[in-house]
């Protein structure tokens, strides 16, 4: 259920009343970052709230690569998978990667620290290749530094 709180957040994207939908991308992830990822439940609470059906809001949240339709990890690692880091090795650096956290693309740990998932650009291509964690953009990543990168995150 919605909490009050929520529902606060919520209304302080609606610009026009006429218009609450127009909040959609906003409301998800709000509601994602209070709950972690965005359920069935979830997106028929947020849809009826802001007035549009469950069907139309899942669309919505299934375009979006940074809304979770399932449980995810404490700490998400978005890996560039475009061309600029696929040249600059992508391919070593996600094989390492996972490797070191023992997952596979799209898996989370399991201690449930980290979830790792492709992303298909993080618009730094001039300092490839490139990884996301969280907010934290983390540009000319290499193999030798994964391990010293991840320990904050620990």
């Amino acid at each position: 259920m919605l909490t009050e709180d929520i529902k606060k957040e919520i209304d302080s994207h609606i610009h026009e009343p006429q218009h609450r939908a127009a909040a959609c991308t906003e409301a998800l992830r709000i509601v994602q970052r209070h709950r972690g990822w965005i359920d069935d439940e979830s997106i028929r609470e947020v849809a009826a709230y802001l007035g549009m059906s469950s069907h139309e809001l899942d669309s919505v949240a299934t375009f979006f690569n940074l809304i979770h339709r399932r449980p995810v990890g404490r700490h998400v690692i978005r890996i560039c998978a475009s061309v600029s880091c696929w040249v600059m090795g992508y391919d070593a650096l996600r094989d390492g990667l996972l490797k070191h956290l023992g997952v596979g693309m799209g898996q989370t740990t399991p201690d449930g620290r980290f979830t790792v998932v492709p992303n298909q650009c993080l618009g730094c291509c001039d300092h490839a290749p490139a990884l996301m964690i969280d907010r934290d953009l983390h540009r000319d990543v290499n193999l030798a530094a994964l391990k010293e990168l991840l320990e904050p995150y620990r």
